[in-house]
């Protein structure tokens, strides 16, 4: 029997992420994928913009890289009692199959078992109520082929790194980024590389450095300025 090219692999914080053993690259940080989501996402993504917005406003979040779904999870967790309606988009060309997702253990409860599962069973391309506060649109395309729209409040970037997809790290994928967001909206990724965050720069970002997750220095969070 041929082996799987995903496997899942455990992390320091105690949950799983998947490793793609022909990339030589995982889908979160070994250091603690949750540990690693909450803090470059959440903490410094959702967290900031919630800060800055007023109640019962929408907000919309582009993720690119949709994965596993953990950062829909842990935003969906943490808007929960958040009185603020959120759009969430996920672009995903390589979906996981439901066999690696029901091996993931993202989720300390029922309820968010719940929500992980309907994350994953809504229809692609069609907007999905997660629940009243809480809609979600899945595009299985690559983002240079994404065209919508709408204008973004927050961008999840956590693509696999430039070492794996360098196309996904150039100056016109951020201008096209920069393009579908809101002024004063949000960019954040967990890759600190001098390049991009020279790139983001030179798209029109105001880049700031940030202390990273776990086994990281840094991180980047971007908010584009004009």
């Amino acid at each position: 029997m041929k082996p799987s090219r995903l496997i899942i692999k455990p992390t320091s914080d105690g949950s799983t992420t998947i490793y793609d053993t022909i990339l030589d690259e995982h889908y979160h940080s070994i250091h603690g994928a949750v540990q690693e989501s909450q803090h470059v996402f959440i903490k410094n993504g959702l967290a900031e913009i919630i800060a800055r917005s007023k109640p019962n406003k929408t907000i919309n979040i582009l993720e690119v890289g949709f994965g596993t779904g953990l950062n829909c999870l842990l935003s969906h967790t943490y808007l929960k009692d958040k009185k603020y309606n959120v759009i969430y988009t996920g672009i995903e060309p390589n979906r996981v199959s439901n066999h690696l997702l029901e091996k993931l253990n993202y989720y300390n409860n029922k309820s968010d078992k719940n929500i992980f599962t309907k994350l994953h069973l809504t229809e692609w391309g069609a907007e999905e109520i997660i629940n009243t506060h809480f809609h979600l649109i899945k595009h299985s395309c690559n983002i240079q082929l994404f065209n919508t729209v709408t204008k973004y409040d927050l961008v999840y970037f956590d693509a696999f790194g430039p070492r794996v997809e360098k196309e996904l790290w150039k100056v016109t994928v951020f201008k096209k980024i920069h393009e579908l967001m809101n002024y004063n909206g949000i960019l954040v990724t967990y890759c600190a590389k001098g390049q991009v965050r020279r790139d983001l720069i030179d798209t029109g970002f105001k880049v700031e450095r940030l202390e990273g997750p776990p086994g990281k220095r840094e991180m980047l969070r971007a908010i584009k300025s004009y």
